[in-house]
């Protein structure tokens, strides 16, 4: 997604802190609420936010856009934001207040809608196709549906044509579709758009001194009858944690006959 010429001034990319898969075993629901009980497991980028940071930065390489992080999560979540970046963004807004917890998809839309508006004029919003934890691939069309302005999941790529006309790659089922847009836009990206950056120490370092704003509803001044609880019209029924568990097979006889013993179990699971 390289776009050598300034024609793109800011890119705001959307990311959510999730709770770490590795710890998902310990996530409770609580019974009153119906909501996640997430105190005490650690947080991580969702995975598909990382190639939307990514996207916006191969831009920001070329072109010099400002990169602008936007979060909506508890004041925990900073270190999450300061990982985010040490990838190379410019700064950062958290959005967090207690009157926003609870919020279902819609009403997460309402509250980035709002950040994003506050933060101000922007030529691209990215986001990932998904978050890992809710997996209902809802909240891009929502933000842009609330801003005014087109929107495309599933965004594998994007180039240049001519003026500010954009040609955006989109994984379909059965291949790939090419669409023509111009900024402003909001594209929603998958994990084949491309690779993620390492980080190295001294940006690390470099992203402790950049700006994470944290606005509460008393900046956004959004109707609370919206968010949160009250303003979700979708509730979680419950939660299930299914456990994976694998069955060993013990393999015996001497090196021939364990090969052709492996070579036989991996041809009935179609392996080989």
């Amino acid at each position: 997604m390289e776009l050598s010429e300034v024609f793109l001034k800011r890119i705001i990319v959307c990311i959510k802190p999730i709770p770490d898969p590795k710890e998902w075993g310990r996530l409770r629901m609580d019974p009153d609420t119906k909501t996640l009980i997430r105190e005490e497991i650690p947080s991580v980028i969702n995975p598909l936010d990382k190639h939307a940071i990514e996207a916006a930065l191969e831009i920001k390489d070329g072109c010099g856009a400002e990169v602008v992080l936007l979060a909506m999560a508890p004041l925990e979540s900073r270190p999450v934001l300061r990982e985010a970046l040490a990838m190379g963004a410019d700064r950062a807004v958290l959005l967090s207040d207690k009157v926003f917890a609870g919020s279902d998809t819609l009403a997460t839309a309402r509250i980035l809608a709002a950040g994003i508006r506050k933060i101000g004029s922007s030529d691209l919003i990215f986001c990932g196709n998904l978050t890992l934890d809710g997996s209902t691939a809802q909240v891009p069309s929502q933000v842009a549906e609330l801003l005014g302005i087109p929107s495309i999941m599933h965004v594998s790529g994007m180039d240049r044509m001519d003026g500010k006309r954009l040609l955006i790659t989109q994984k379909i089922e059965q291949g790939h579709a090419k669409l023509v847009a111009e900024p402003p836009l909001l594209l929603a990206l998958v994990k084949e758009a491309n690779t993620p950056r390492y980080i190295s120490f001294l940006e690390i370092l470099a992203a402790e001194k950049r700006e994470i704003a944290t606005w509460s509803n008393e900046t956004l001044k959004i109707d609370v009858s919206l968010i949160g609880m009250s303003g979700s019209l979708t509730k979680m029924e419950d939660l299930l944690l299914h456990e994976k568990k694998r069955r060993g097979i013990r393999l015996n006889g001497d090196s021939e006959e364990i090969a052709r013993q492996l070579a036989e179990k991996l041809h009935q699971i179609g392996i080989i």
